[in-house]
């Protein structure tokens, strides 16, 4: 049974984290975090999924090349700059690995690195050297919160999570932090996330897992359509728990599989909710679809519609919009067969009956929309297959944030 627990990458036995300011964006408040550490007390397994954009940053480079043996022992990690496209890029992110290495008594291949922020800047690497000794040294069993705090960009708000399941008689704990608010499009791996478990794993199982769940969470998130250049999801694994260890898709592997993914789903849930500028989650489920690869396109489309996003903004129940989209996604349905209805802890309503619009209440469907969640429900009545996938409205907010996000 999966129990939710605090404590981030903190809850597994053996990890530690930190976060501090070091100034890596000039001019930033000393009360914003910008240098990020996890350490792992043991060598992990470690798996990972990385941007699908061609134009990738140097950390995605760098932390290829460290991972090649399936081992880490920890991350480094800063926000305030991408460290893409930029003077010294690779340079510097191997500069980040080699000064957490000093300061840990490490190795710079025991590290991944990542960097979050503006593209095309040289990174303060001074900055970060100045400020790695106060890093490591604030390393510590609640240092969940900094370190989550330490990635934020134009997040409001931090991304944490941590459940517990019982595995062959031992606790077995996963906890995360992720961040990701503009630059979201469901091409893996639309933000940065750094996943701990103390589970006994052997690496290509572990990475199996992170690749059967990468799809069906974090690819089925979108907020603005855009790919970033520095999306990274990496999974450290320390076995730590003690249980038998994972070789195999047996029980024990549907048993951590499942903590995982509800992990990875909360993950994602928490990103589509803190859009840029947003002010709704919104949920979309297309059900009784022909498969669940045309259910998932159907639902991104939904979700990415800048129409139905603008109409949510307004809870305006213009459910025409979510036909239209459902219509240039290029998944196969009949129109004609579809029903459609919004949903919150307002209540629900049909809005589309058999791809026909009904009479309905205005005044419920405003009140239905108005709040934090809304879910669009569609049911193609053709088969038994579903998906979900999730976004945020659009507002003036939004453009606010990125016209001018560089200065």
């Amino acid at each position: 049974m999966l129990k939710e627990i605090s404590g981030g990458v903190c809850a597994a036995k053996g990890f530690t984290a930190s976060g501090i300011h070091c100034g890596v964006k000039a001019g930033s408040s000393p009360d914003k975090n910008d240098l990020a550490m996890i350490l792992s007390e043991q060598e992990c397994a470690a798996a990972a999924v990385y941007t699908l954009n061609r134009v990738k940053a140097a950390p995605i480079y760098v932390t290829m090349g460290h991972l090649e043996d399936g081992v880490c022992r920890g991350i480094i990690a800063n926000s305030g700059n991408a460290n893409a496209c930029a003077p010294q890029s690779h340079e510097n992110a191997e500069q980040m690995c080699a000064l957490a290495a000093k300061a840990t008594g490490l190795k710079p291949i025991d590290f991944v690195v990542a960097s979050t922020g503006v593209i095309g800047q040289e990174l303060n690497i001074s900055a970060i050297e100045k400020g790695m000794p106060t890093l490591v040294s604030a390393l510590n069993s609640d240092g969940s919160d900094a370190a989550a705090h330490a990635v934020m960009t134009t997040d409001t708000v931090k991304k944490e999570t941590a459940v517990s399941v019982n595995i062959g008689g031992k606790t077995v704990t996963i906890g995360a932090i992720a961040k990701g608010s503009g630059m979201i499009h469901p091409n893996m791996g639309t933000m940065l996330c750094f996943i701990t478990t103390d589970c006994a794993i052997t690496q290509d199982v572990l990475q199996d897992a992170l690749h059967e769940i990468i799809p069906r969470t974090f690819n089925r998130v979108t907020v603005d359509g855009d790919t970033s250049t520095n999306d990274m999801c990496v999974v450290l694994a320390n076995g730590m728990a003690g249980n038998e260890q994972i070789e195999w898709k047996d029980d024990s592997y549907t048993l951590f599989y499942k903590a995982l993914y509800q992990v990875c789903e909360t993950m994602a849930r928490a990103i589509a909710a803190d859009g840029e500028g947003a002010s709704r989650l919104v949920t979309c489920t297309v059900r009784s679809a022909r498969s669940e690869e045309s259910a998932e396109r159907l639902a991104k489309a939904v979700v990415g519609s800048s129409l139905v996003k603008a109409a949510l903004f307004g809870a305006d129940a213009n459910w025409g919009r979510v036909l239209c989209a459902m219509g240039y996604s290029k998944a196969p349905f009949r129109p004609e067969y579809v029903d459609i209805s919004f949903s919150s802890i307002q209540g629900s309503i049909l809005v589309c009956e058999k791809g026909t619009g009904l009479d309905f209440d205005e005044e419920l469907a405003k009140k239905i929309l108005t709040q934090d969640e809304v879910v669009i429900d569609v049911s193609l009545n053709e088969g038994g297959s579903e998906a979900t996938c999730w976004g945020c409205d659009l507002t003036y907010e939004y453009v606010k944030i990125n016209g001018d996000y560089r200065t």
